[in-house]
């Protein structure tokens, strides 16, 4: 699975956590913040989405301090569903019932475990489909 994986400056350190703990499952393609400068997240966040939408990510994990301004603007793309998960029930039920292909964390609330479960929900939880299909095509604005 290759996933798109930014953040700003407020996650910068979970995301280097993260790449480190599935990279042996995981082939990311990072796009950037490199470092605890302050920057702004929508950068980022239209990055991992243009590598999604451009067919170079199959999903996309995203970090910001609240996880709230990085998520809105991953939601902007269009076919981009992203989830503002905290737990990994959340995560396991946004790929469920959502197929989010997005996942997005909030650095300053979870902590690193937290954070590697929200992850392995989110990579191994399949979409039911079903009655939950004709709900997330209708998410996309024409």
């Amino acid at each position: 699975m290759k996933i798109a994986i930014g953040s700003d400056h407020a996650g910068y350190q979970l995301k280097n956590k993260i790449i480190k703990k599935f990279k042996n499952i995981i082939d990311f393609c990072d796009v950037g913040t490199h470092s605890e400068e302050s920057v702004d997240y929508p950068d980022f966040a239209h990055l991992a989405a243009e590598k999604f939408n451009q067919n170079k990510a199959d999903r996309i994990v995203l970090i910001c301090g609240s996880g709230n301004g990085i998520q809105m603007t991953a939601n902007k793309h269009n076919n981009i569903r992203c989830a503002l998960c905290w737990n990994k029930e959340i995560a396991h039920l946004a790929r469920q019932h959502n197929d989010a292909n997005a996942v997005s964390l909030p650095a300053r609330f979870i902590n690193e475990a937290e954070a590697e479960e929200i992850i392995d929900a989110f990579i191994s939880t399949p979409f039911e489909g079903g009655r939950h299909q004709k709900r997330t095509n209708k998410i996309n604005v024409p």
